[in-house]
């Protein structure tokens, strides 16, 4: 008998498996869809120079192991003219360093953000270039500029890979209410703010949600910080099925969070959006259970969590997923590294139901005139008894 039950429970792990297979194939073609993505870690070009630097005559935090605490420290015990002087010398430290004055690191990145446009606009005049490479160039420093408009404050810029890049719309420092938006698949620097499906980006959707904000609560302060911030999946391929960009990513949305929390920001409610989800799942743990209010999960593969308790978090935890969301044909499970685990509208999960029924499709949750959006914005503001 004992043979027979572990044969049976061989067949259905085989059954979960193939199914598994059979569903993400059916959706992409084939693996060869999605392309397998090199992670981005580690601190932002620059960090080499910046452990050398002497010049002040102590000892600058290390970038990649300085806690952001620590990092708030440092900064408070310097000058306005000392601080100039890192930000000039290390634009691209200072402008990731989580913990840095958020000013400081506005002015870093623009400052980087000039240097990375000019230095891209000389390679598409490179006779040694390829005519793909010269338009991949100018593409490239168009975004540039478009970053660098007036009024835009880009926290976090890094040039490296596809690109990553983070943008504070409001008044971070003085906001009495928070939001993180942290996406799924296929963002990075060129389509964190596409026109094409909008509330399928970062920027618009934090876009969306503060106009919302603005609506709901007439002169309240509030921020919406949109977060690319790690390699997202490209396709339906391996790297969406596993967590292996999630893993590396979650480091970096955690330490984003307690970069706030150092510097005083409000605890924010952190969106997360498909697989990004998966990145909210194993960075939520490392928080030691503070540093956000409320944890939003919209149209999810699974956290590679169990349960709400796996997330060890004081924040209340909410999930939602229209029902024309392809999404939801996916098996919810996690087997020899693909899939992700238990659904988060499962009840069993234990999260609280966000009502998403006028929302449609994958990315349209934060959608103007949506119960979602809706929903989220009375969650942000703290007005529970509003969703519904």
């Amino acid at each position: 008998m004992s043979r027979l039950r572990s044969a049976a429970r061989r067949s259905r792990r085989a059954l979960i498996g193939a199914a598994l297979a059979v569903a993400v194939a059916a959706g992409t073609g084939g693996w060869a869809a999605g392309t397998a993505q090199t992670a981005v870690t580690g601190p932002a070009p620059g960090a080499a120079a910046w452990r050398a630097d002497h010049s002040l005559g102590v000892r600058l935090p290390d970038p990649a192991t300085a806690a952001p605490a620590e990092v708030a420290r440092f900064f408070a015990a310097l000058t306005d003219r000392q601080r100039q002087t890192l930000v000039a010398r290390h634009p691209l430290t200072v402008g990731n360093l989580d913990g840095a004055p958020l000013a400081l690191r506005y002015e870093a990145n623009s400052r980087a953000l000039r240097a990375e446009r000019d230095r891209r606009l000389a390679r598409a005049d490179d006779p040694a270039g390829t005519l793909q490479d010269h338009r991949q160039d100018r593409a490239v420093a168009r975004r540039y500029t478009a970053l660098l408009a007036p009024g835009r404050r880009i926290l976090a810029f890094d040039p490296r890979g596809r690109g990553q890049v983070a943008e504070v719309h409001g008044d971070l420092g003085t906001a009495a209410h928070t939001a993180v938006i942290v996406p799924g698949s296929d963002i990075d620097l060129l389509s964190f703010d596409r026109a094409k499906d909008p509330y399928g980006t970062p920027a618009g959707m934090a876009r969306s949600l503060r106009a919302q904000l603005a609506a709901d609560a007439p002169g309240s302060r509030t921020a919406v910080i949109a977060w690319a911030g790690y390699t997202t999946p490209v396709g339906l391929g391996p790297d969406a099925a596993t967590g292996r960009l999630a893993e590396a990513g979650a480091p970096r949305l955690a330490r984003l969070l307690s970069g706030l929390t150092a510097v005083g920001a409000r605890p924010p409610a952190v969106l997360c959006h498909s697989y990004g989800s998966v990145v909210c799942g194993l960075a939520v743990p490392r928080l030691g259970g503070g540093g956000l209010a409320d944890l939003i999960v919209l149209g999810s593969p699974g956290m590679r969590r169990d349960s709400v308790a796996e997330l060890r978090t004081s924040a209340r935890v909410w999930a939602g997923r229209d029902a024309s969301d392809w999404i939801g044909g996916l098996p919810h499970v996690e087997l020899l590294g693909l899939g992700h685990g238990t659904d988060p509208v499962d009840p069993a999960f234990g999260a609280r139901r966000l009502p998403t029924q006028r929302a449609v499709g994958h990315t349209g949750y934060l959608a103007p005139g949506t119960d979602s959006l809706h929903n989220v914005a009375a969650i942000v503001l703290g007005r529970y008894g509003a969703v519904h």
